[in-house]
């Protein structure tokens, strides 16, 4: 029996539920990344990272490529970036909705006073 469409949707989603995993998807962003220069700028274990990217990888949302001892990293398709950008949207849509509720809140208690 196959997968709904909404589980292979939570499941993709659920994957892309951790921290590391994000920060690595916006790092990917603007091209291939050795793993040398991800530990650099992500500032976390080595063995932390490569489980994170190993996971990003079963999932086919980044592909790996060895260049000698050198393995670099880079998305496995340009939507994946279309995404990133498109959550920092609906992220700053959101949080620019609350602070203008909160600046309208701030001005309602002031009249109260």
């Amino acid at each position: 029996m196959p997968v709904p469409l909404y589980q292979a949707k939570a499941e993709f989603f659920r994957i892309l539920g951790h921290p590391v995993r994000i920060r690595v998807l916006e790092l990917l962003q603007s091209g291939p990344m050795p793993v040398r220069d991800l530990l650099a700028e992500i500032e976390v274990e080595p063995s932390s990272l490569s489980q994170q990217l190993a996971v990003l990888r079963r999932a086919g949302i980044v592909s790996a490529t060895r260049e000698g001892s050198t393995v670099v990293y880079e998305l496995s398709t340009s939507d994946i970036a279309d995404l990133m950008r498109a959550a920092r949207r609906i992220l700053t849509e959101m949080i620019t909705s609350r602070e203008e509720l909160l600046a309208e809140l701030k001005a309602a208690e002031e009249e109260d006073q």
